[in-house]
């Protein structure tokens, strides 16, 4: 126990009063607002279409990634067409959408869509049905929709093979979720002083430490606290995703949850370390928005050359970020046509100079799209 006292941060008898220190934090605050400010600025000199473009690629990378923290992979299609239609963003043919990605696009949109609408035991009870729509997680049944009851034993974060696991965290006892939930959503549902990106970073901690269901703890946290970054922005719609910057520093947020859940109720430094991974996704949102204003060039510059439907399809892929080479192999399969079918739709988009060859020869010959000159 730590201190002699306790173990968790939940069992310390000051539970749940936060101390940090405003002042040593007013740095990365300021740079945070800064530069959420830059990025509302240049998307407020675009038009209405590019700013919901801007949107579905945010919403779908926030999707994709909060799954893949609790390693779970999701088809980005599915989850571009099922926010696509959230959003009455146009992306032409729609790809199937199942019930489970359909629940995590429910939730993220509720989080932020209605993020001026108050949290309660309730919304975050439908979160989790649309989370676990079979009321299932693997072969596991769980209490969808209800606060976890510990029937099998304390709720704990382990790692491991099952005969050496290793308990990285356990969460308060179930029989005290209802008064602590209670406090949680009291806090949560007024004026507490706290600037709203400290609130934001506090919400996720705090709702992941109480870890109040059987499963979805991770991504009902980050969706929590992505209802307080909207409320924070000023605005409904999201231009960038936090979720996307944690998944590619996964093994450093588990390690920050594990010391701040383990430490004491001083949480400057997981708030320090929230701020600078919401630095960097909002940084990464000016490149993502590069890439949308780049596509709509795009399309202005080649909109009378005509084009078959396989080659709107693969542009468009090109345009979205295709990952690895695009090789006639890859386009064949992609467009299910022949490699001949493939080659000939290639060299007439080279020919225009819609595309370039790439570096190499043959079979490894890859295509990229051609600069296009500024507007």
């Amino acid at each position: 126990m730590r201190s002699g006292e306790y173990t968790y941060i939940w069992q310390s008898p000051a539970w749940p009063d936060w101390r940090y220190d405003l002042k040593r934090l007013a740095a990365p605050l300021a740079e945070v607002s800064q530069l959420q400010g830059r990025l509302l600025g240049r998307l407020a000199d675009v038009g209405m279409a590019l700013r919901g473009e801007a949107s579905l690629v945010a919403i779908t990378d926030d999707v994709v990634k909060t799954s893949a923290i609790e390693g779970e992979t999701l088809d980005v299609s599915s989850v571009r067409s099922s926010v696509a239609r959230h959003l009455g963003v146009d992306i032409g043919a729609l790809a199937p959408v199942d019930r489970h990605v359909e629940g995590v696009v429910d939730m993220v949109l509720d989080a932020t869509l209605g993020a001026s609408e108050p949290l309660t035991a309730e919304r975050l009870h439908a979160w989790h049905m649309a989370l676990f729509p079979t009321g299932y997680s693997n072969l596991t049944r769980l209490r969808v929709g209800a606060w976890r009851d510990d029937a099998t034993g304390p709720m704990q974060v382990v790692s491991g093979p099952m005969h050496r696991h290793k308990v990285h965290f356990q969460a308060p006892p179930a029989d005290g979720l209802d008064r602590e939930m209670a406090r949680f959503l009291d806090w949560a549902n007024r004026e507490t002083g706290e600037p709203m990106l400290i609130k934001a970073a506090l919400a996720h901690l705090w709702f992941v430490t109480l870890h109040p269901f059987d499963d979805g703890n991770g991504r009902m946290a980050r969706a929590v606290g992505d209802l307080f970054l909207a409320r924070a922005d000023g605005s409904p719609q999201r231009f960038y995703s936090l979720s996307a910057e944690i998944q590619r520093r996964r093994s450093a947020y588990y390690e920050i949850l594990e010391r701040t859940q383990k430490g004491t109720l001083d949480v400057d430094e997981w708030l320090s370390w929230f701020l600078a991974t919401l630095r960097d996704a909002v940084a990464a949102a000016q490149v993502s928005l590069d890439g949308v204003l780049f596509k709509a060039r795009f399309w202005r510059r080649w909109a009378s050359t005509p084009m078959n439907a396989r080659q709107v399809k693969l542009v468009n892929r090109l345009l979205d970020g295709f990952q690895g080479k695009l090789t006639s192999g890859k386009w064949a399969a992609i467009a299910k046509s022949s490699t001949d079918t493939a080659l000939r739709d290639i060299n007439e988009l080279v020919a225009l100079g819609m595309l370039r060859r790439t570096e190499g020869g043959g079979r490894s010959t890859g295509y990229e799209l051609a600069p296009i000159e500024p507007d």
